[in-house]
């Protein structure tokens, strides 16, 4: 079956890509383009030039009812990432292809009548034509936004794929089918492969070559099954350098060694890692018992070892002010846990229940609480957390 040519109604003359132009008719856009087919209709795949994104496709406003909208609304606290993404890495950001849906006429011109060359040509869509993004519109705002900064990005491009805009049920239905089957990676997959956070690289160095996490790091998945023989996931290390290391104004290869020598302080003060190494104890004998081996324990020790780092780097000092971590009970049993860090007898990593679990640490070190801190320990006192 052969799809298009009769959309081919008229010649198109040749044109720079992306290129506004006149033609004898009015103003229209002329793109290169490849054409296929998906479920019987057609589409089209093109380069589009940065500069052009803003000013081209349209996303719907905030204000439209959401069963008269064709996507979701645009969450502008994602922004601000996604354009210093851009604008920090000039030279090798990468972006997924936009999809628009056409609300105006398509002409394709191919480039040859048979073979090959029938599906690659131009397309031309009047400038009176409306482009409505149904995937990419956090994308397509955050390029508008870089390009008010880097203006000399605006000669880059990025692939878009057309469709013809059929109507709304359409354009809802699009939204619905991209997203349905979407599925966001792990935190630790993402740690695993990220080569710009330069703590993601001392995580998975600390993985994989310090004595108390090698072998036992979950490396790609961010939940560890009950029978795991993996103590860690590498996303819960990330979390605890990442607290760790805060606000330290360290070279790479320092902060790397302090907190290798950081953690190798805490393996000494909790017998139980050690117990897991040494094969007296499993792996989901200490996950099922104690907490010290979860995500929210790493994300607050690395809190309470920042608190020390920033007072002093001497880990004779720092790490004399830590030994006091060894009194601490880290048993669910522990009933000071409960409303902490356990909530109805599961451990919740939850915003508060990290805070006051930083909080019990910090009482337990002789640390002051801040204000912030102070005020969260009288809440729960009260019964109020």
């Amino acid at each position: 079956m052969t799809y298009g040519y009769d959309t081919a109604v008229a010649k198109v003359r040749e044109m720079d890509p992306g290129e506004a132009a006149t033609s004898s008719v009015g103003f229209e856009y002329v793109f290169p383009a490849i054409r296929a087919v998906q479920a019987g209709r057609q589409f089209f795949v093109s380069m589009c030039p940065l500069q052009l994104i803003p000013k081209i496709f349209l996303f719907d406003e905030d204000e439209i009812a959401p069963e008269v909208r064709a996507q979701r609304v645009l969450n502008k606290g994602r922004l601000p990432a996604l354009t210093r993404y851009i604008l920090d890495n000039p030279d090798d950001y990468v972006f997924s292809a936009l999809t628009a849906s056409i609300d105006g006429d398509i002409h394709f011109e191919s480039s040859a009548r048979t073979g090959v060359g029938m599906r690659v040509g131009q397309i031309r869509i009047p400038m009176a034509a409306r482009f409505l993004i149904n995937d990419g519109q956090h994308r397509r705002a955050a390029i508008e936004l870089a390009l008010k900064e880097n203006p000399d990005l605006g000669d880059e491009s990025i692939a878009v794929v057309f469709f013809h805009d059929t109507g709304l049920a359409r354009s809802q239905q699009m939204f619905a089918d991209l997203n349905r089957h979407a599925v966001r990676p792990s935190r630790s997959i993402g740690v695993l492969y990220d080569q710009r956070d330069p703590v993601a690289e001392i995580t998975r160095l600390l993985a994989m070559k310090s004595t108390v996490f090698r072998q036992h790091v979950e490396m790609e998945n961010s939940t560890l099954s009950a029978r795991s023989r993996k103590l860690f996931t590498l996303s819960a290390l990330h979390s605890g350098n990442q607290a760790l290391l805060q606000g330290l104004s360290l070279e790479k290869p320092r902060a790397g060694e302090l907190a290798q020598s950081f953690w190798e302080k805490v393996d000494s003060l909790l017998p139980e890692w050690g117990m897991v190494r040494g094969r007296a104890l499993t792996a989901p004998d200490v996950r099922k018992d104690y907490i010290h081996s979860h995500g929210i324990a790493l994300h607050a020790l690395g809190r309470v070892g920042n608190t020390l780092l920033r007072e002093s780097v001497d880990a004779a000092v720092w790490g004399s002010r830590l030994d006091r971590l060894a009194a601490v009970d880290w048993s669910r049993s522990n009933a000071d846990w409960e409303g902490r860090a356990i909530i109805g007898g599961r451990v919740s990593k939850s915003h508060t229940q990290l805070a006051l679990t930083v909080n019990y640490l910090r009482q337990a070190l002789g640390l002051a609480l801040s204000p912030e801190e102070q005020s969260a320990e009288d809440a729960y006192q009260r019964g109020d957390a």
